[in-house]
């Protein structure tokens, strides 16, 4: 079988489109900014990462001991929907990308943790999504 010329080999990788915006995701390298954007084209739309954590961003700055359930980001999402957002893209993340990810979001899910309550509810009528779902915040 003849070698492939590297000039093909290239032409098939994946690239960045070009003259999309892309936010940055700070406390994480390069390489890791660079796979998330990958699954992002891929896998849910560019920029989902960077506007789940400024949910969360702005989530934590409200004052308060607890979350408020009456303020939300923009009508109809949440900020347990910014955390399913994050969660998708954890999934097909390569591994050393996940790891760097999942340091960033271990903090945030400590500081979801702490600002939220237990739900008082059975868990057999809690939503079967992550654990993030089975939280309630102040009302």
């Amino acid at each position: 079988m003849p070698r492939r010329r590297p000039e093909a080999v290239r032409a098939e990788r994946w690239r960045p489109r070009r003259h999309v915006v892309v936010r940055r995701i700070r406390g994480v390298s390069a390489r890791t900014r660079a796979a998330v954007r990958r699954v992002e084209e891929e896998r849910v739309r560019p920029g989902a990462v960077a506007d789940a954590l400024a949910r969360f961003e702005w989530a934590f700055r409200q004052p308060g001991r607890y979350l408020n359930a009456s303020e939300v980001w923009q009508p109809g999402l949440e900020v347990e929907d910014a955390r399913d957002d994050l969660e998708k893209v954890m999934l097909h993340l390569p591994l050393g990308a996940r790891r760097d990810l999942g340091r960033l979001f271990a903090r945030i899910d400590e500081e979801f943790e702490r600002r939220t309550l237990p739900d008082p509810r059975p868990v057999r009528v809690r939503a079967p999504d992550g654990w993030w779902w089975a939280r309630t915040r102040e009302r």
